[in-house]
């Protein structure tokens, strides 16, 4: 069987998670006076997973729309102008809307 690229990250990412599973059992051995209350962390873990899947889809976001101007202006060179500022408007609004989530990911944090 031979070795692809998705099946040795899929096989890191298992190693991975079994290496977490391995290390975080000791954690739950602690006594619980010494440990934070249960539900008063995961919050934070909440807000990292929206952080990443925030950057995740504006990056992929944005690189189709770059990528589908690269490839207009190629075809049509002459047109360049009208596509880079047809391009524009759509390419700021999905940056706002990224940051404006971030923003909002980050006070629900800071206001937890």
């Amino acid at each position: 069987m031979k070795k692809t690229g998705l099946y040795r990250g899929a096989l890191l990412a298992s190693i991975l998670l079994a290496a977490i599973a391995f290390v975080a059992a000791p954690v739950y051995a602690q006594d619980t006076a010494a440990a934070p209350a249960a539900g008063s962390v995961w919050h934070y873990f909440g807000a990292a997973i929206g952080l990443g899947l925030i950057v995740i889809g504006a990056a992929l976001g944005i690189s189709k729309f770059t990528a589908a101007a690269a490839e207009s202006i190629a075809r049509q060179p002459a047109a360049a102008s009208q596509i880079s500022g047809a391009i524009n408007l759509p390419l700021f609004l999905l940056e706002g809307v990224a940051i404006i989530a971030e923003v909002f990911v980050l006070l629900i944090v800071l206001l937890k």
